[in-house]
């Protein structure tokens, strides 16, 4: 007989696999408890993602989540940045070796939650499916055999590669979700049993559990019997609690998603989430044995092209190049307020072992010169071009994110005529025979009788993440009317901004004079010992930033997000190039801060309330 303060074992006799545990899985469960190797234990993790943190700053980060308080790191894995070409095996090395990552996490002393997908939503473009297989025509996250073939073959790639590092196999993997949030989306079951035994085939012998919003819908819709349900919220934990356990009775309370913080679209305000909200929800969650991710523990920055978008009753909402999302630990390392106030409701002892604020670089100004003006040097880098009656989309030019060029040639009759963009996804440049009509969808042109070179530039601003509108295609997509008439005859150039190598870079820097408005401009930085800092550009409009031919993403005059965060790694003693593609108006200067700036807070309210 066990002594009175030993806990019973999770039992393993009983038809229900998932919920006994399988002899060699770390995480089990009984009577709502969650034992690891027979030990009561409470998951207490942290989002963070490899690929929104530069892979040297991997093991900085996780040990900040280790002093937070934290006994395990959560991942998503996003399908289109390991393989964004179809015509490409997938890639496994780099920033995309997935398998270091989680390696770091075990050796650092954390257990790791795999979060696969193959949908994974995360403000991630397109939530993580590659363009070139939602431009088919299947139904993506069902059933669909185009679409479960697709993933099959993606996850023959990668999940031996986590199952390898299960705790059964002595790595860190404690458990992997079922696909990610379907109740929000759709009530194929099939589909999620096909996704769970896709799984479980290729190995995967931990903790299986789905993750949905805490609703009777989305629960219906999301869980499968015999898989351990979770949910996602950010606030009334005792609502959700109440529910699942009146619908899945003896199973633990996991919160795989609390949301301490939120993401920001462009032109919004910057939202924030007050530290005393956060430590109430906090300590509702984990009371009574209850288990949680903090989402995000530490955010990162959505480099290159990588921000993703939602959708507001058919409005764009593009995503922020930033992804602090008001986290305890900041895009830069910095631990914040939240992170001393959450550490102390986790209950961690001991020093802080990491510094509140890494080393940066002086605040400094240095000129910004403009060397190329904007056609000249997008034509400037070589690209195969589509000839046909229409312009060719993003998904038929095989181009995943950038810009497109199309090219027309019509005759326009003398007088006054209105050209129209029917269809534009997102954002569109026109000019006439070289000369920027505008930024709009509509114009008044006024014809001679001539034959007009008419070129459109066309930017995704971010391929949508979530609900209905993921897979939507980009470019120009509707006819353009000359008045009523179709303008006929288009060559279509795909510009791959984000795939761009830096001599690709230094021949649009170098395609000609400097003079209209937009184009091409670079910085010197000199660098005694490469630290972090943060980059603006006041005086300029809309465009790209690379750092020594890296692409650091997006800004935007509209705001929220002003600086863009540059970490250490990126910058090297000595003299480095800073090269900015302006599509507006270019300013003077580019500016080096210490601190970012991501502009006026608004207080964040989760959608359930």
């Amino acid at each position: 007989m066990p002594a009175p303060d030993t806990p019973p074992a999770p039992t393993t006799t009983t038809t229900d696999a998932t919920e006994a545990g399988a002899v060699t899985s770390a995480l089990t469960w009984r009577g709502r408890r969650l034992f690891r190797h027979g030990v009561p234990h409470r998951i207490l993790s942290g989002g963070l993602h490899y690929f929104r943190v530069h892979p040297d700053l991997w093991r900085d980060r996780i040990r900040r989540l280790a002093d937070l308080g934290l006994n395990t790191v959560d991942t998503y894995v996003p399908w289109n940045f390991h393989q964004p070409r179809q015509d490409e095996a997938p890639r496994f090395d780099g920033w995309r070796d997935v398998e270091r990552f989680i390696r770091v996490v075990g050796e650092e002393g954390l257990d790791v939650v795999v979060r696969p997908g193959p949908y994974i939503c995360a403000e991630w473009s397109n939530g993580g499916l590659p363009s070139w297989l939602t431009g088919r025509d299947v139904m993506i996250r069902s059933s669909d055999p185009g679409f479960t073939s697709a993933v099959g073959r993606w996850f023959d790639e990668l999940v031996p590669r986590i199952a390898a590092l299960q705790a059964a196999e002595g790595g860190p993997v404690v458990a992997v979700q079922v696909e990610n949030e379907f109740g929000s989306f759709g009530d194929d079951h099939a589909y999620l049993r096909w996704n769970r035994e896709a799984l479980t085939t290729r190995g995967i012998m931990e903790l299986l559990f789905t993750a949905d919003g805490p609703t009777e819908l989305m629960l219906d819709g999301g869980t499968l019997p015999g898989t351990l349900t979770a949910v996602t919220l950010g606030s009334k934990p005792d609502l959700a609690r109440k529910l699942l356990a009146a619908r899945r009775p003896g199973e633990p309370f996991v919160v795989a998603e609390f949301w301490n913080g939120w993401f920001d679209h462009w032109g919004e305000r910057h939202h924030v989430r007050e530290v005393e909200s956060v430590v109430r929800t906090l300590d509702g969650i984990i009371a009574d044995g209850g288990s949680v991710s903090v989402y995000m523990a530490h955010g990162g920055t959505n480099f290159g092209l990588w921000a993703g978008a939602n959708e507001d009753q058919g409005r764009l909402q593009p995503t922020v190049t930033s992804y602090d999302s008001d986290a305890p630990v900041a895009e830069d390392g910095t631990l914040t307020a939240k992170f001393f106030a959450v550490r102390e409701v986790l209950g961690a002892r001991g020093p802080v072992r990491m510094p509140v604020r890494t080393p940066k670089l002086p605040p400094a100004r240095v000129p910004l010169v403009h060397r190329a003006d904007l056609l000249a040097g997008l034509r400037a880098v070589p690209a195969p071009t589509s000839t046909g009656p229409r312009p060719a989309s993003f998904e038929q030019l095989g181009l995943d994110a950038g810009m497109v060029l199309h090219t027309a040639h019509p005759r326009i009759p003398a007088g006054e005529h209105r050209l129209v963009l029917t269809d534009v996804r997102d954002q569109a440049l026109v000019f006439a025979d070289g000369t920027l009509l505008g930024g709009a969808d509509d114009f008044s042109v006024c014809g001679t009788g001539a034959v007009v070179r008419l070129e459109v530039l066309v930017e995704s601003l971010g391929r949508v993440n979530y609900g209905p509108g993921i897979g939507r295609h980009k470019g120009l997509l509707g006819p353009v009317l000359v008045d009523r008439r179709i303008v006929q005859g288009w060559d279509s150039t795909p510009i791959a901004l984000q795939e761009w190598s830096a001599a690709d870079l230094a021949r649009a820097v170098a395609a000609g004079s400097a003079t209209t408005h937009a184009g091409f401009a670079v910085a010197t930085i000199h660098v005694d010992t490469p630290a972090d800092t943060f980059l603006a550009l006041p005086g300029s409009s809309r465009g790209l930033v690379w750092v020594n031919g890296f692409l650091l993403g997006r800004y935007w005059k509209i705001g929220p997000q002003v600086t863009l965060y540059c970490p250490a790694p990126l910058l090297r003693a000595g003299e480095n190039i800073v090269t900015v593609l302006e599509l507006e108006r270019l300013g003077g200067t580019l500016e080096l801060r210490d601190r970012p700036e991501l502009g006026p807070p608004e207080e964040y309210v989760e959608e359930f309330d």
